[in-house]
């Protein structure tokens, strides 16, 4: 029988619980043995829970105890989450984590760590939730030369952008209804703003290269700017309007952004709605594929967790290597990527954005639209429309063609 601990009893370590409960004689098959959840690390006490006597306040009770094989740490955050995982591993503790943030700034440290004390690190909860993108990255594409990825990553934002489309309401009002329902924090900053979206991209961009992507270094731009009036031209393209996270191998290296994005009709992105994720990844053999899915909640993430769990008590004693070390990774100045521009302007400047941008600019008309001039440009530089659309009079907002 092998013996977990879950650091932390929220909604996902809960999750993780009580999936190992729910599923028991499922993952004891996978696993190859029983899994039994010997403690539970949190503040709090839960009186009358199921679980209550295994809750422990003192992560040393876990560290000191040689049956534990394998913890799930679920806490969220930098600290304490780091400091405990990395002891953990330097005692031969395998480890697996649903934090992305932590993952993000310290992913590559905790795999060297774990790969010197012969014990694993895993995090495939990090990234797409309940979709198991990243296991398939290090496992099934592991042959493949990846040169892109680009995904829906955050399904806050997607429900904003889905809710708005649908019914025709403003941002701030979506936003409100989103909270309501949970779906968005009180503080949805890392979501709206796209921080939550950049920092599962440096995830995906670090596993692609076998590199390190700080996620600093990731241009991001989230959905706060985007009006009804940027779906209404939308629809007269055909096309929806998704926060992506895109990483594009070049001769140099590859570029990495997180932007609001219009997408084709004709592509599956553009029908991936409400809180759903979804990424595609596109190798030099195989060609596109698209992994979908819940991307966040109880049930998705924790079912992630126990897959790691599960493939970390097949393992116990070995090291599971992940296509992730500490060397920088080359990224690309953005400034040379090219693709076309969606762009809003005053009806006045119209003659002037032609001049810019070239008279025979494809002009976009709404019917839901008044008093503005609005055109998608030829394929430029993100450096040349920059400095193009800085000169415009009066712009009223730009959008990225995928």
């Amino acid at each position: 029988m092998a013996k977990a601990a879950v650091l932390g009893y929220g909604t996902v370590g809960s999750g993780v619980v009580e999936v190992l409960d729910t599923n028991s004689a499922e993952v004891e098959k996978s696993a190859g043995e029983k899994i039994e959840v010997k403690y539970i690390l949190d503040l709090r006490d839960f009186p009358g829970d199921k679980h209550e006597k295994q809750i422990v306040h003192d992560i040393e009770v876990i560290l000191n105890d040689p049956e534990i094989d394998v913890i799930c740490e679920t806490m969220g955050g930098l600290e304490p989450a780091f400091t405990f995982e990395k002891r953990a591993l330097e005692k031969g503790i395998s480890v697996c984590t649903s934090n992305k943030e932590l993952v993000a700034v310290h992913g590559p440290e905790l795999v060297k760590i774990a790969k010197e004390h012969n014990c694993s690190y895993l995090f495939e909860a990090s990234v797409g939730g309940g979709i198991p993108v990243l296991r398939t990255l290090n496992t099934s594409l592991k042959h493949e030369k990846i040169d892109s990825i680009t995904g829906i990553l955050n399904g806050t934002t997607n429900y904003i952008l889905t809710k708005m489309d649908r019914e025709k309401i403003g941002f701030a009002t979506v936003l409100k209804e989103a909270q309501d329902k949970g779906y968005a924090e009180r503080k949805p900053e890392a979501d709206i703003e796209g921080y939550d979206a950049c920092r599962k991209t440096a995830i995906l961009a670090s596993l692609m290269s076998g590199q390190y992507v700080k996620y600093e270094d990731i241009e991001t731009e989230g959905i706060t700017k985007i009006t009804q009036e940027d779906f209404a031209y939308a629809r007269s393209l055909g096309m929806s309007i998704k926060l992506l996270g895109m990483i594009k191998k070049n001769n140099s290296g590859f570029f990495t952004m997180v932007s609001p994005f219009l997408i084709p009709s004709e592509n599956p992105l553009a029908f991936v709605n409400d809180v759903f994720n979804a990424i595609v990844v596109h190798g030099n053999m195989l060609g596109s594929t698209m992994y979908y899915g819940k991307g966040a909640g109880k049930e998705a993430t924790a079912s992630a967790v126990v897959a790691d769990l599960i493939d970390l008590v097949i393992h116990k004693g070995s090291h599971m290597d992940v296509n992730l070390t500490d060397a920088p990774a080359q990224l690309s100045d953005n400034g040379s990527y090219v693709h076309r521009f969606f762009v809003r302007v005053d009806e006045n400047s119209e003659e002037q954005a032609r001049e810019l941008f070239g008279s025979e600019i494809e002009v976009v008309e709404s019917k839901e639209v008044f008093g503005e001039f609005a055109f998608v440009t030829d394929l430029i530089s993100e450096k040349d429309f920059k400095a193009k659309y800085s000169q415009l009079e009066k712009p009223k907002g730009f959008l990225r063609e995928l």
